[in-house]
């Protein structure tokens, strides 16, 4: 499975490249980890976009899941191939970055039209969109489907 995440919340500023997460952020990239851990997703890889807010989500998403941050520029803005970019990584890749190009992937990839709000992650399988969650509802998944 080929996974695709936005970058969580971001704070605002410049550079826009140095840009942290919020603590909004913070929470909706550990809520991302935590479901995929909850759902047993084993990830070969992740690869995320150099900038601040990019790779500080992808170290939260990935810490529970115990697979290391790989930095790929070709996510730090503008049109990527995320088939060729994931190609030798392995099967179930994460890949972070920035939208519209996060959104305007899953389009190339499946024809699906979806909005990437901030943390929100799709799962491609062949040319097919099979998982599209927000952070809100992979908090609810790893905490057993309890939405309080």
């Amino acid at each position: 499975m080929l996974w695709i995440l936005r970058h969580a919340r971001a704070a605002d500023g410049q550079p826009d490249a140095a840009r942290p997460l919020t603590e909004r952020g913070r929470e909706q990239a550990r809520a991302v980890g935590a479901g995929l851990a909850a759902l047993g997703v084993r990830l070969d890889a992740c690869l995320a976009s150099p900038r601040v807010r990019a790779q500080e989500t992808a170290q939260l998403v990935c810490e529970p899941l115990g697979v290391p941050v790989h930095e790929a520029r070709e996510l730090g803005g503008g049109p990527f191939d995320p088939r060729a970019l994931a190609a030798g990584f392995g099967d179930d890749v994460l890949l972070v970055g920035h939208n519209p190009d996060v959104a305007q992937a899953i389009a190339d990839l499946t024809g699906a039209r979806v909005h990437m709000g901030t943390a929100t992650l799709a799962g491609v399988e062949g040319r097919e969109l099979q998982v599209l969650l927000r952070p809100e509802e992979l908090a609810a998944i790893a905490r057993g489907g309890d939405r309080g």
